[in-house]
């Protein structure tokens, strides 16, 4: 920071070029789009839908609203944004609202400016200092987002009329940057006609002051379908006003869906102990949230969030943990039992339509088994289940849940050998006790599920054995 310009002339002759912040967001997107670089790197499934539309708008110059159900990553591609800022940016010090130190609009810049000339000092602004974010709530007010009088600077002894006397809103504040407003549906109709000028003259005003700020400032808003049509309102004013109006998804995969998990789930960090997911058990957790989105019981007004795929990952691992140090085991490993746990992360996450009382809990519980079903038919081969069955037939039945251990597993398969081959498919070759568990009650619930074997099951504990 040292080499850069200090004072307005220092400015002048290092050839510093001033930009609005659309100019200097399309210079930008323009360059990464050249370079082939991804705008919005951390942000999966959107790659040929969402982003696409969101460079048009960029490059365009458009105010933006992403409408989208809850867990879509609105907030996330708005935050990103501000990586599309140049990363340093030249203020008048001392300035409150970001002025330009060519064009400055505050009555404080503008006398400073006038009683220093070239030696004005100029202050130097992260591009991380020039975002501003809101969400809507019922008590947001005009003077929140765009300004109020301020009482003690009246009392110190300026003139009301005095435009010293201000205290700049949030959106004032964000001058030359990005301003995003969260939830916008849910902002009160007489406070969004606040936001009428700055969306199409570009200025603010405060109260009855007779005082024009021509802002420079993106506009960002997210918005969900439900509100936006029935609890709340976008006024057609304000509606009309943005350039842009960007339909966000869920992930159309579920190795998509995986892969956000991956990203996104808190690491499960503890001394000693090592944790590894089999694929076939994070396939369970996507899939257990795409049947959720496809549930004639769940409320899809709502949405089911990315969010549940994460929760439910983060838990399944936290059970798994559990379980593996109750058998003294440092190797945690994730079962279907462990399912069972996620009856508590799932029903936080999801809105269940239904008339009957405590059928809560058969929704979640039909999603779970829906889900290994699913992944089962996907994984396995048909040809491998009649020498399990005829094993089964021949009078074996295998236990399985929380309180048996994972050694137990290991032994079932040497008297199971027509195990052995699924079970390193599954695993991958890696047949440590605690991944042939996995595998072992995987194939097992499987196999109930598709009514090849039979299930008895009490509180955490199963036995499987053949349906003669």
């Amino acid at each position: 920071m040292s080499s850069r310009p200090a004072t307005l002339g220092q400015l002048c002759e290092s050839g510093w070029v001033s930009r609005t912040v659309k100019e200097e967001l399309r210079r930008n997107a323009l360059q990464s789009i050249k370079e082939g670089r991804e705008l919005f790197p951390d942000v999966l499934g959107f790659e040929d839908t969402v982003i696409p539309q969101v460079e048009n708008a960029l490059l365009a110059g458009h105010d933006i609203v992403f409408l989208g159900e809850r867990g879509q990553a609105k907030t996330r591609l708005i935050r990103r944004l501000v990586d599309l800022l140049d990363e340093w940016m030249p203020v008048i010090a001392g300035s409150e609202i970001n002025d330009d130190p060519y064009a400055p609009i505050s009555r404080y810049a503008k006398d400073l400016i006038a009683a220093h000339g070239e030696d004005t000092r100029i202050d130097w602004v992260h591009r991380a200092d020039r975002f501003g974010e809101k969400l809507a709530t019922p008590d947001t007010s005009v003077a929140d987002l765009i300004g109020e009088v301020d009482p003690i600077k009246v009392a110190e002894g300026r003139y009301l009329s005095d435009e010293l006397t201000l205290h700049y809103g949030l959106v004032p504040r964000t001058n030359r940057g990005i301003f995003a407003m969260n939830e916008l549906p849910d902002l009160a109709e007489r406070i969004q006609v606040g936001l009428l000028n700055v969306l199409e003259e570009r200025d603010v005003q405060v109260r009855g002051y007779k005082v024009r700020l021509p802002l420079d400032v993106l506009l960002v808003a997210s918005a969900n379908p439900e509100d936006y049509t029935n609890r709340g309102r976008l006024i057609t004013p304000l509606k009309d006003r943005f350039g842009a109006q960007i339909r966000t998804h869920y992930p159309p995969t579920t190795d998509i869906e995986m892969a956000i998990v991956a990203q996104e789930a808190t690491p499960f960090v503890a001394e000693g102990i090592s944790v590894r997911v089999p694929k076939f058990m994070d396939e369970i957790i996507a899939t257990i949230t795409h049947l959720a989105r496809a549930s004639g019981n769940i409320n899809q007004r709502s949405g089911v969030s990315v969010r549940l795929s994460v929760s439910n990952h983060e838990t399944l691992v936290a059970n798994a943990a559990r379980r593996a140090l109750g058998h003294g085991e440092d190797e945690v490993v994730p079962r279907v039992s462990d399912l069972d746990a996620l009856v508590s992360s799932t029903a936080g996450k999801v809105e269940i339509e239904t008339l009957e009382e405590g059928r809560d809990g058969q929704i979640i519980d039909q999603l779970l088994r829906g889900a290994v079903l699913t992944v089962f038919k996907s994984r396995v081969s048909g040809e491998t289940f009649r020498g399990i069955v005829e094993t089964f037939d021949s009078g074996l039945v295998v236990d399985a849940g929380e309180d048996v251990p994972s050694t137990t597993f290991v032994r079932t398969v040497s008297q199971v050998e027509d195990l052995r081959g699924p079970v390193q498919a599954l695993t991958e070759g890696d047949e440590s006790p605690a991944m042939v568990a996995s595998a072992v009650e995987f194939l097992l619930e499987g196999l109930h599920l598709s009514k090849r074997l039979n299930k008895d099951a009490a509180g955490t504990k199963a036995s499987y054995r053949s349906r003669a």
